[in-house]
């Protein structure tokens, strides 16, 4: 059976060297469309018990506010529509507030009353 590694040595010492100096792509939020900080949350945008297999970047906080204010069936009715998302008052009413914050703000989302 061969080898998965050398024998010595390390493994990546074969590997082309990386450059270290490029900057990360900045990468917008699918909700807010402010850049995404340190931790980016691939979101389904249909939900995957309704059969959604897109991911979409977001803030974690965006997503949240998403999984608060609408329902499994309600996201899958809005698929990739994202004014449909940001026609919702409360939506809308974070989207404004969070706006200006730092790419990696973090906050508690208070639960929708049912």
């Amino acid at each position: 059976m061969a080898r998965k590694h050398p024998k010595h040595g390390r493994f990546d010492d074969s590997l082309p060297e990386a450059d270290d100096d490029a900057p990360a792509p900045v990468v917008p939020c699918w909700l807010c469309g402010r850049p995404t900080g340190s931790t980016i949350v691939w979101h389904h945008p249909v939900p995957k018990s309704r059969g959604g297999r897109d991911v979409v970047p977001m803030h974690g906080i965006c997503q949240q506010t998403l999984t608060v204010n609408f329902t499994n069936s309600e996201l899958q009715r809005f698929g990739m529509d994202v004014e449909g998302l940001l026609a919702n008052p409360a939506v809308r009413k974070f989207v404004d507030w969070v706006a200006n914050k730092d790419p990696d703000f973090t906050a508690t989302i208070a639960k929708k009353q049912r």
